[in-house]
């Protein structure tokens, strides 16, 4: 018997190829690649892996090819084991052996060196976050108002009480200092805790007279903010929280604007001439939601039976 027919590989593919079974189907009796198969026959054990591997799978495929296990086994450890010493050595091990050797030569002074380089960059990292902090201005606590210093809203107020008709002034309430004051005034009905309130918010409302009318207004805490006339062609602005009452002796001949956006005055909201209704910071006309006297007519507007 020569040297190649005293390998296992040949003595294994021998007998496969005499009972007629193929390697692809000696893979899959084995549960193996192709390319398993096609290596014990070759004796390429390095391609296999270690030679655990490799008499693993020796022993697995005289087993199914029926020849003895021990015979297999000697014939590896004899001639194929030296003959894979003897091979060139995959790509894999030579890559494997390029990569023992250090790629840098690191003398000690460069050690030193790359040690400092991490201690100061760790140290800015450390003093950044603190730098940032000690820069951040203090916020300042809010400065309460003064007492008896009125607030935006009662200045606006005032300066709408201001162009009133004397007339008109005798017949409002004085305007209260601040927003609370205006909470605990009497008669006035703020809204249930919890309850929303629709059109509930700041209002700047737009009044421009094609014809002479009068015009009076109450705030959502059933203030009344502006009383008085509004002649032909002029226009008057009133603030206030919303939802804001108003009353227009005759409503055909203004224009309303709410938060800058025009708002049409429908015909439902009309007796006669007069029109009211509530208007709303969304920019919504609404029926009167709460009940409360007849407004003070104007004593220079006319009088009606």
């Amino acid at each position: 018997m020569n040297d190649s027919a005293a390998l296992p590989g040949a003595r294994l593919k021998a007998e496969r190829e005499r009972r007629g079974l193929s390697a692809q189907k000696a893979a899959d009796e084995m549960h193996l690649d192709r390319w398993v198969i096609d290596a014990l026959e070759a004796d390429d054990y390095p391609r296999i892996g270690p030679s655990v591997y490799a008499k693993g799978h020796l022993k697995k495929y005289a087993v199914l090819l029926g020849l003895p296990v021990a015979e297999i086994l000697a014939s590896y450890e004899s001639r194929g084991h030296q003959r894979s010493e003897t091979a060139s050595p995959p790509a894999s091990v030579l890559r494997a052996s390029r990569t023992d050797t250090p790629a840098y030569n690191l003398s000690p002074t460069k050690i030193a060196g790359f040690a400092a380089a991490g201690v100061l960059l760790l140290g800015v990292l450390l003093w950044r976050p603190w730098h940032q902090r000690a820069k951040a201005p203090v916020s300042s606590p809010p400065v309460a108002a003064a007492p008896g210093l009125p607030d935006k809203a009662s200045e606006t107020g005032a300066l709408h009480a201001a162009t009133a008709s004397p007339a008109t002034d005798r017949d409002a309430p004085a305007m209260p200092p601040s927003g609370a004051a205006i909470a605990a005034a009497p008669g006035a009905t703020p809204p249930a805790t919890g309850e929303a309130v629709p059109g509930a918010g700041r209002a700047r409302l737009r009044l421009s007279f094609s014809a002479d009318s009068w015009v009076d207004v109450h705030d959502a805490a059933g203030r009344r903010t502006f009383a008085g006339n509004g002649l032909a062609n002029s226009v008057k602005t009133i603030a206030g929280m919303a939802p804001m009452r108003v009353y227009l002796g005759f409503g055909s001949g203004v224009q309303l604007e709410i938060n800058d956006r025009a708002v049409a005055i429908g015909p439902q909201f009309f007796a006669g001439d007069v029109a009211r209704f509530e208007a709303g910071a969304d920019g919504v006309l609404r029926r009167e939601s709460r009940a409360e006297p007849h407004a003070a007519q104007p004593r220079s507007a006319p009088q009606h039976d």
